[in-house]
């Protein structure tokens, strides 16, 4: 995964994309970044202003001068890293930035790629040097070598190149770029700012980053296509588009951005990504409803925070066949990172005890459903349900708004080996159910999902983690496409 943003023509351009990643932390927690661009009149040529560092936005940024020493310019890129290919390291935090013989430019990207092997092999026999060990430094290479004769014809011919899952945002001297792969598995958006000087754009992974800046939304940018922001749009307000692929696909949106990974404020792929939540929580009761009586209200809770709109859904639909309550069973702090997120088994598993707490008197003597998002190692759930028993309810019943995972993700999500997942250790829903401690455990329907996302002319989605249907050709090699020196 991983949040990009991108800045063109605002006189606090790293301001705005500080804003934009603290809005998008939940897309990466381990390292964050800014690259900024702007003119040294004394030396009469651009500059990079260049901070990163491990850790959250807010400790990355703790030092708010940078933003007048260091972070200058109009135009600003910004990162949130969460790793899915190279190590943890500081050479992997982006946005990259180099000096070439066309001038300088900056990169971030958020995605997989799925021929990093052969590219980087190519490029080391060309005397390619690689200062870090991501699928993402591969780019800056392809736009440096590239021949063709303008900006946008090597960014286009790099682009080509590479194949797999990207969402891009870069920075030249004269312009922001937006790019999303042929299949547009990741989700970026658009947003206009007005201000004294004019109008100021912003792209990002997901539009609660433009709500944090009171920006308007004017569009995603397309699957296939090429953006290019310059003071032309900041003029006239025009863009210019280019195609990646001469052939326009249809899109494969990864569909576990509606499961999971995207704020249930946030606009994706065109949709409110909280409606879709709510329909998969109808869809799931609809498919899989627990019986109660008006003595014995079943006690439906989501799992915070993921889970909560979805819930929602569940409850209104079971309530309709069977006396249903909805309660507040689990209590987050939010000063604990996503469980999902943090690298290492045993890091996980500590995190789901310093993360949620109990309500006991909602829980106790009760028939208590409990609704996720989803289960990918089982881990998480299976100590979740562990501290739920804790507070002695009568039953436990799991209800998961997304099917069973069962297969790699090459595309960027972090559950890359099958041997991790735990649908592929079980036969069935009863299994599963029985090694994670609850009275039963049903997932919804490949169908299901299908049924609750939204479908339009062109619009097709990824869901090869649950169906093992990959839209891409995929290393057969190994599960996961990491690359660690």
């Amino acid at each position: 995964m991983c949040a990009i943003v991108g800045v063109f023509n605002h006189p606090r351009a790293s301001v705005l994309a500080y804003y934009a990643l603290h809005a998008l932390q939940h897309r990466g927690q381990e390292a964050s970044g800014v690259v900024t661009m702007y003119r040294d009149e004394e030396r009469d040529k651009a500059r990079f202003g260049v901070h990163k560092g491990e850790g959250l936005v807010l400790d990355v940024f703790r030092d708010h001068q940078l933003f007048e020493t260091t972070l200058k310019g109009r135009s600003a890129i910004g990162h949130n890293r969460y790793s899915t290919t190279g190590s943890n390291s500081l050479a992997n935090i982006q946005p990259f930035h180099f000096s070439y013989s066309q001038g300088l430019f900056s990169l971030a990207h958020n995605g997989n790629l799925t021929n990093t092997r052969q590219l980087r092999e190519s490029l080391k026999n060309e005397g390619a040097i690689f200062q870090s060990t991501t699928d993402s430094e591969i780019f800056l290479h392809l736009i440096a070598r590239s021949k063709q004769p303008d900006a946008i014809g090597r960014i286009r011919e790099a682009v080509r190149t590479a194949k797999g899952a990207y969402s891009l945002v870069m920075l030249s001297e004269h312009a922001l770029y937006a790019a999303r792969d042929p299949n547009g598995f990741r989700p970026l958006c658009i947003g206009r700012i007005k201000h004294d000087e004019g109008y100021a754009y912003v792209v990002a992974s997901e539009s609660c980053a433009l709500d944090i800046l009171s920006a308007e939304y004017l569009r995603d940018v397309e699957h296939n296509e090429i953006l290019v922001i310059d003071d032309h749009t900041a003029r006239t307000g025009e863009f210019t588009s280019h195609y990646i692929s001469d052939s326009m696909e249809k899109s494969s949106h990864c569909i576990f951005e509606y499961v999971y990974f995207s704020r249930p404020d946030s606009r994706i792929f065109g949709h409110q990504v909280d409606k879709v939540r709510r329909k998969m929580g109808k869809t799931l009761a609809e498919e899989s409803p627990v019986a109660g009586t008006e003595d014995d209200k079943v006690v439906v809770v989501a799992v915070p925070d993921s889970g909560n709109t979805a819930t929602l859904g569940y409850a209104r639909v079971n309530e309709k066949t069977y006396p249903t309550r909805y309660e507040i069973g689990l209590i987050r702090s939010h000063y604990v990172g996503r469980t999902f997120i943090a690298p290492g088994q045993n890091t996980r598993e500590f995190k789901v005890k310093t993360k949620f707490n109990v309500v006991r008197g909602v829980l106790e003597h009760r028939r208590v459903v409990v609704v996720d998002d989803s289960i990918v190692r089982g881990t998480t759930s299976k100590a979740l349900v562990s501290l739920i028993r804790e507070a002695q309810p009568r039953e436990v019943h799991l209800r998961i708004t997304s099917p069973p995972v069962k297969h790699p993700c090459m595309y960027g999500m972090d559950f890359p080996s099958r041997e991790e997942l735990i649908a592929n250790h079980f036969d069935n829903e009863e299994a599963i159910g029985k090694e994670l401690g609850v009275d039963s455990l049903r997932y919804l329907s490949v169908q299901g999902l299908m049924d609750a996302v939204p479908h339009a002319p062109g619009t097709g989605y990824c869901s090869a983690c649950f169906t093992g249907d990959y839209p891409i050709e995929i290393d057969v090699h190994a599960d996961k496409l990491s690359i660690e020196l």
